[in-house]
């Protein structure tokens, strides 16, 4: 058991390393002796399974880690990963749905952890169809099928023309991404961030001095039309299951009556 031990002490000095906690702070979060927690980071404690998930909810570590830190010390994973389109997840399909088509006519896009377009609302696909690239084509209001659109991509791929303040709205994009991927052990999100970042290097010098401002916005430009969003982003508080808790929802409202004005107009015209 030593082997797991080790293992799963090495877990848990990196996750105390990403939460920039002491010793002494993980052993009051999660009330036990300072002295228990060094025996059990160095291997010389064995972890019970609900001494790990203990530990692993002081630090907020998220359901896919804390099931790597279970199996590291010799205990079987606990949290489910249940695919949206399951038969299991009807009602949570229906309440994703739901919250996508109540924040219409403004868009709105349901995101898996790879920052994967999982459901989008009607304004959304048809935002994405008016960029002219025919593979942007979206059924909304379902489960979209593999492989999937990633925003990441897109914003530095088909919408790259059409954003205005692109330099800004990327930089903006990828710190948020990078602060994400820095409190998991997902090579694969790092590699598409460093994907995103070779196709504009300029973005890797420090973020120029400029005064503060209330939001970044998204300034589009598509042909004549002019609009100006920000964004909003809405997680599920009381998700138990990985795919639930990894989902988010970012919603863009208009960020002047003008852009209001448009969105209902586009909705109108359908």
């Amino acid at each position: 058991m030593n082997g797991h031990t080790s293992v799963v002490g090495s877990l848990l000095r990196e996750w105390r390393g990403f939460r920039r906690m002491s010793q002494l702070d993980l052993a009051m979060a999660a009330e036990i002796s300072p002295r228990h927690l060094s025996f059990v980071e160095t291997g010389r404690a064995v972890p019970s399974r609900e001494m790990v998930l203990t530990l692993a909810r002081a630090l907020e570590v998220p359901f896919r880690d804390r099931n790597s830190m279970l199996t590291a010390a010799g205990y079987a994973p606990v949290y489910r990963e249940t695919s949206l389109d399951d038969p299991q997840m009807a009602e949570m399909r229906h309440a994703v749905e739901l919250l996508l088509r109540q924040h219409e006519p403004f868009i709105a896009v349901a995101l898996d952890r790879r920052w994967d377009i999982v459901m989008c609302n009607a304004p959304y696909a048809r935002f994405l169809t008016m960029v002219g690239d025919e593979r942007l084509r979206l059924e909304p209001h379902r489960v979209l099928p593999a492989p999937r659109l990633n925003l990441l991509k897109l914003l530095f791929g088909p919408l790259r023309p059409i954003v205005v303040n692109w330099d800004e709205v990327a930089r903006e994009v990828l710190e948020r991404a990078q602060r994400e991927a820095a409190t998991d052990r997902d090579e694969s999100r790092r590699q598409l961030i460093e994907d995103c970042l070779r196709e504009a290097p300029h973005l890797r010098a420090a973020r120029p001095e400029a005064p503060p401002r209330l939001v970044i916005t998204v300034d589009l430009r598509l042909g004549d039309l002019r609009a100006r969003l920000f964004s909003t982003i809405t997680t599920l508080g009381t998700a138990q299951d990985i795919t639930l808790q990894e989902l988010h929802i970012e919603s863009f409202h208009p960020a002047d009556a003008a852009s209001e004005q448009l969105a209902r107009a586009l909705a109108a015209a359908g």
